[in-house]
């Protein structure tokens, strides 16, 4: 709890389930290109690598409440997905404070927790383990998850003939399969048809009224609008706004139309000629 100074009645609050204060997660990156391990090796122990501090979050500081869906937009390379392993605990900040209030789960990359060799079943099981549940609490709650996912007449097959979408019903589905206390969405809505995704947001929903903080992460700009309060704007790590959902997606979009248009002619062409190669593949 907090004390929360409103007029002459102070009052008491809830701590927020997420909190960062001035967070920063540097990589150190050699600045010359390394052709072999052993070209490393002998360069390290000769002192004759140089390093870039490139930072991929500075100086965040942001808190999300229970009971509240936090959108995060941003450009490819902006940091959102750094901001939320940090959150869960993936990575250490290199300096700052992340608190993270009660039990996590984490879909961060499809795939994640996963063996393309096991069957959809010992996947189930495999996931959950490291989710922290126990052989036990899996056995109870496989059926519900099977169900969920709509695999039952695939789930005895190896991961490795799953589509995209298929892997992506399994993951969430596990990650789900009881309201956790925080909860990390990155992009993995992206993938499965509408009705899955409109399942999977009215389960996000119904967490959200029993008090689950949700950080979602998400080039979906009108999903951002539709399921979340608020929002932050990250750009090269960091925070060019936060607030109303709503306001901070259209800023966002506004200097991302900017940007394109004062591009050169050439470079105009390319990013265009880009999209279109990425929206038919």
């Amino acid at each position: 709890m907090r004390i929360v100074s409103e007029g002459p009645h102070p009052r008491l609050e809830a701590a927020a389930s997420i909190e960062l204060e001035q967070v920063g997660v540097r990589y150190r990156v050699p600045r010359e290109r390394l052709s072999s391990f052993k070209e490393y090796a002998i360069r390290r122990l000769q002192g004759r690598i140089e390093y870039v501090d490139l930072w991929a979050l500075n100086e965040v500081s942001l808190h999300v409440e229970a009971g509240e869906t936090f959108g995060i937009v941003g450009p490819n390379g902006a940091g959102k997905s750094t901001l939320l392993k940090t959150v869960a605990r993936v990575l250490d900040p290199t300096r700052g404070r992340v608190v993270v209030r009660g039990s996590v789960a984490p879909l961060l990359e499809l795939g994640a927790g996963f063996h393309p060799e096991l069957t959809g079943r010992e996947n189930v099981f495999l996931y959950g383990t490291l989710l922290g549940f126990t052989r036990r609490d899996m056995v109870g709650m496989f059926d519900e998850i099977v169900d969920f996912a709509e695999l039952g007449d695939f789930i005895d097959s190896p991961l490795r003939v799953y589509s995209t979408g298929m892997s992506s019903r399994l993951g969430f589905a596990v990650a789900t399969c009881r309201r956790p206390d925080v909860l990390l969405i990155d992009e993995v809505l992206a993938v499965g048809d509408a009705a899955f995704q409109a399942k999977c947001l009215h389960r996000l929903e119904r967490f959200r009224q029993l008090g689950s903080a949700t950080l979602f992460v998400s080039h979906s700009h009108e999903t951002v609008v539709q399921i979340c309060g608020r929002a932050a704007w990250l750009s090269h790590g960091r925070l060019r706004s936060v607030g109303d959902a709503e306001t901070v997606v259209a800023s966002y979009l506004r200097a991302d139309a900017d940007q394109l248009f004062e591009m050169p002619f050439d470079q105009h062409q390319g990013a265009g000629a880009a999209g279109g190669a990425k929206a038919t593949s």
